[in-house]
């Protein structure tokens, strides 16, 4: 009798591919909670609870609080237990989370939802992305900017989408609704986000190659330093991390005020909450696909060079905003800094890879992830909006010292390189 015929596995490059995708779908709704939710609300939010800018803008904060708190952690946790498992809880706690806010009855409900998102948001970005550099260590940069892309356009298509889901649904059934469609699509995510855990991945270097420029024939001082990945410890006690620090402070502040300041700005030029989000949705647009081209061009042109040119377009679009005299070039200028925000996202890890290894990606890109966390929340979003309170919706001295943020940023990022160069001597 002849022999059933055995199952193939799934070839590895069809895997690596269905992993990527997983995890673009997985980082979604996290995406558009984070970057698009906030901006569309803030609004309502101020007219259902009787509040101030400088108070909803405390929102963004507690939520990049939780990002500082739990994104080291989860760095470490996804090292004992797992990337697929980190991103299943991570989609479960920011569908259920939604609903909170259906039934908020107060703003402190609203910090208590922005608090778990940032958690939620911990348990998907971050395994994610290593998923997606571990099955593609050559193109780290491509990789990563792929799945950033999704995290971040996710806010440009969903933004819109949210005013009309108000509009027809009501604010309860609207928030029931979201909360059904980020279970449904992450846990279908976090099914296909596999991960490297065969032989066949552990041969491969987590390393990836070397840069372009370098040849391992001719290795400088140090330069063993860069080819195995750096502990924890090892990283810390280096300048390329404390300068990727500052620069994720100081441009995240910068970047992410655009979240609430946005339709705040549109409503003070006195376009109405429909044409204002189209700031908020040109700022998504870019920081989404944005990410795709700026990780690309990093492959290429380099990590520091790609930040640094987007940190300084982002800082002189800031200094233009005031005298925008036009929706459209609102749109134009909230659409770069946006593109300089989704390069954060998008370059830095690559760029984290580069410096320090994949071996600990996850613990050491969630210390420099931290700073956004704690210190990007109180520049940016609570400090712009105190200051709007306190000057009567001025925005000039807002958008200046946000726009001197992204300056020091872009000067600062040329400066994070592989520990190995640092040792060199001319």
């Amino acid at each position: 009798m002849p022999q059933p015929s055995q199952s193939h596995p799934m070839p590895r490059n069809t895997r690596a591919m269905i992993a990527v995708i997983g995890c673009s779908v997985a980082v979604f709704w996290p995406g558009a909670l984070n970057f698009g939710f906030p901006g569309v609300m803030a609004s309502v939010w101020q007219e259902m609870f009787h509040v101030g800018r400088g108070t909803i803008g405390n929102t963004i904060f507690f939520m990049l609080a939780a990002v500082g708190i739990f994104m080291f952690l989860v760095g470490r946790w996804q090292e004992l237990y797992g990337t697929r498992r980190m991103i299943t809880l991570g989609v479960v706690l920011c569908g259920l989370c939604v609903l909170l806010v259906a039934y908020a009855k107060s703003i402190v409900v609203i910090y208590v939802w922005a608090f778990l998102t940032g958690l939620s948001t911990c348990f998907v970005y971050i395994p994610a992305l290593t998923t997606a550099q571990r099955w593609y260590p050559e193109r780290k940069g491509l990789v990563s900017g792929f799945v950033s892309m999704v995290f971040g356009l996710s806010a440009a298509v969903m933004s819109p989408l949210f005013d009309r889901m108000l509009t027809s649904l009501g604010y309860e059934r609207m928030n029931l609704t979201i909360a059904f469609l980020a279970l449904a699509f992450g846990l279908l995510g976090a099914y296909f986000s596999f991960g490297r855990d065969s032989e066949e991945a552990r041969a491969i270097p987590a390393e990836g190659r070397p840069p372009a420029d370098r040849d391992d024939c001719s290795s400088p001082p140090g330069w063993e330093l860069w080819k195995r990945s750096l502990t924890v410890g090892e990283s810390l006690h280096t300048r390329s991390f404390w300068f990727l620090w500052i620069t994720w402070a100081l441009a995240g502040a910068a970047g992410v005020t655009m979240v609430t300041l946005s339709t705040a700005w549109g409503l003070s030029r006195g376009y109405a909450l429909e044409s204002a989000i189209l700031i908020l949705m040109a700022f998504n647009l870019t920081n989404g696909v944005g990410r795709l081209f700026s990780g690309y061009f990093s492959d290429l042109i380099g990590r520091n060079r790609i930040m640094s040119m987007a940190f300084f377009a982002a800082g002189l679009a800031y200094f233009a905003l005031p005298w925008a005299d036009s929706l459209f070039a609102s749109a134009i200028l909230a659409s770069v800094v946006g593109f300089a925000f989704g390069t954060l996202f998008a370059v830095s890890a690559p760029l984290v890879a580069d410096c320090f290894g994949l071996k600990h990606f996850g613990a050491i890109f969630g210390l420099a992830f931290a700073a956004y966390g704690f210190v990007a929340g109180p520049l940016g979003p609570t400090l712009a909006g105190y200051l709007l309170d306190a000057t009567g919706d001025d925005f000039l001295p807002v958008f200046l010292y946000l726009g001197i943020f992204y300056i020091l940023s872009g000067l600062l990022v040329r400066f994070v390189v592989p520990p190995a160069l640092n040792q060199e001597t001319p």
